[in-house]
């Protein structure tokens, strides 16, 4: 079991109610609370160089900027530098952003141990995910995740397809698009490469144009 765990939530009520849960479902356990990720590094160096290391961490994605500067603006920046450092570390994400492209790059870049989705049993799904992740290699996710995760048209997207719809729905016409590819040196870097790619797309997620498609890949959670 846990002993040593660092939550990391700018919201009071949830962090408190974080607390409170893992405090009262989990024997002995030493539980801290942070509300920056600035905070929640230097936390976890100083845990680590007391001989005293946390054995998980839980942490939000998202934080409200106050009036602090803060070098690390977000979860997935703090999962990173510890990723950099420390592979076996555990770590829950707690956090209401269900993207592919984050959703993705979490669990298959940076080896999140579970990915939560708050919401009105998140709690309870947050307890069986730290017995789960003990006993388990396999990440733990919560079913909409799972969902954003496995979807059967997000598995066959390639990274190129991803970047033109993100450009899509920044406001890139094909020609400029074009030009950023060819700085990138990218394979698809011709117009009618492009012009293909979001053809295939609009088939692929039955959109009757290209406004159509941005809509849906967003409420897909894809970009």
């Amino acid at each position: 079991m846990f002993k040593k765990i660092l939550v990391v939530e700018d919201y009071d009520s949830i962090n408190i109610g974080i607390v409170q849960a893992l405090s009262d479902n989990i024997p002995q356990v030493e539980v801290y609370s942070t509300k920056y990720c600035d905070d929640a590094w230097l936390k976890i160096q100083g845990a680590k160089n007391n001989n005293s290391p946390f054995d998980l961490i839980i942490s939000d994605l998202s934080f409200q900027e106050d009036y602090r500067e803060t070098k690390l603006k977000g979860g997935a920046d703090l999962i990173k530098l510890i990723r950099e450092q420390d592979d076996n570390l555990k770590i829950i994400v707690y956090s209401i952003e269900n993207r592919f492209i984050e959703v993705s790059e979490l669990i298959d870049d940076l080896k999140v141990n579970a990915y939560i989705s708050k919401g009105r049993n998140s709690i309870k799904e947050l307890l069986a995910a730290i017995t789960y992740i003990q006993q388990e290699e396999k990440p733990y996710l919560s079913p909409d995740i799972k969902d954003v995760k496995d979807n059967p048209v997000t598995l066959v997207l390639q990274e190129e397809d991803l970047t033109i719809l993100r450009l899509l729905a920044e406001g890139y016409s094909q020609s400029e698009m074009s030009h950023k590819f060819k700085e990138d040196n990218l394979s698809i870097a011709s117009t009618s490469s492009i012009e293909k790619r979001i053809s295939r797309l609009r088939v692929s997620f039955n959109a009757k144009n290209t406004t159509h498609l941005i809509g849906i890949v967003k409420d897909m959670g894809i970009i």
